[in-house]
């Protein structure tokens, strides 16, 4: 079942089962993301007029049934179903198809979000990109992992050397969208879209700053450790550390000085 690339990650400490069944999560939810890609599917509007379709639903399905059968006692938190057991010690937050825009659109910026957390900490984060062949695994204190690889965020330090990347001006409104504009402006390069995928650019190095607004918890608990176990800095829009009950602001910087200098915009 699908790419062996998910479990080639050297983590070999107290959390490598877990790190190894993320693999296999994420190789589930390629496999039947990918079965509904490009083909002609219905889209329907869900209650907050986002788009939904069978591809969404399903691989979440498949996905929570995997982790009920493997961890019974783990709770599960995620976009398309009921949530389950949010109180226990041991939760899975799960995004099956995170950018169902592009997904629908024949975009490959589509992935799939799954973070591991134990005792209100994310221990464990993943970006799987199905159609790009990419994924990225962060796990505690081992270090973050593109296909196998370790990986770095960059140096850059100057918000006006920065590369900005975010999904779309469409999802700042008010005074969030004239305080990201502000910012952008003081920027070097600037390039919108592709949901989950900027993070992963930024945990490699490539782009230096990725910054959204309007996000849930299934949208960024798996990149806190992608982000931070990369070397770099995440955070909301008022520096304080992202949690489960966060505003859905968030800032991920290379480095201190670069986000010190965005939450001066952003703050």
């Amino acid at each position: 079942m699908g790419n062996p690339i998910y479990t080639k990650a050297s983590v070999t400490g107290q959390w490598s089962e877990l790190a190894s069944f993320t693999g296999k999560l994420a190789d589930m939810a390629a496999d039947c993301a990918t079965a509904y890609f490009r083909k002609p599917i219905e889209v329907m509007t869900k209650s907050d007029d986002s788009p939904v379709t069978v591809a969404d639903q399903e691989t979440e399905r498949l996905m929570r049934e995997l982790i009920s059968e493997t961890y019974p006692n783990h709770g599960v938190l995620g976009e398309e179903h009921a949530d389950t057991g949010l109180e226990r010690d041991d939760l899975w937050v799960i995004d099956p198809i995170d950018g169902t825009k592009s997904f629908i659109s024949g975009l490959p910026f589509y992935g799939t979000l799954i973070a591991y957390v134990r005792d209100q900490r994310v221990r464990i984060g993943a970006i799987s990109m199905p159609s790009m062949g990419e994924y990225w695994i962060a796990v505690d204190g081992e270090g973050c992992f593109l296909n196998g690889n370790s990986c770095k965020v960059s140096k850059c330090a100057q918000l006006s050397d920065a590369i900005l990347l975010a999904t779309s001006p469409e999802y700042f409104a008010g005074d969030k969208l004239a305080k990201f504009s502000n910012l952008r402006q003081q920027t070097r390069v600037r390039r919108y879209g592709g949901d989950c995928y900027i993070y992963g650019m930024v945990a490699s190095g490539w782009a230096d700053l990725a910054v959204e607004s309007g996000l849930q918890s299934y949208d960024y608990m798996a990149l806190i450790p992608v982000i931070e176990e990369a070397g770099g800095i995440v955070t909301d829009w008022s520096g304080n550390r992202l949690n489960l009950d966060s505003d859905g602001t968030i800032v991920a910087a290379a480095t201190p000085e670069l986000h010190r200098q965005a939450l001066e915009y952003l703050a």
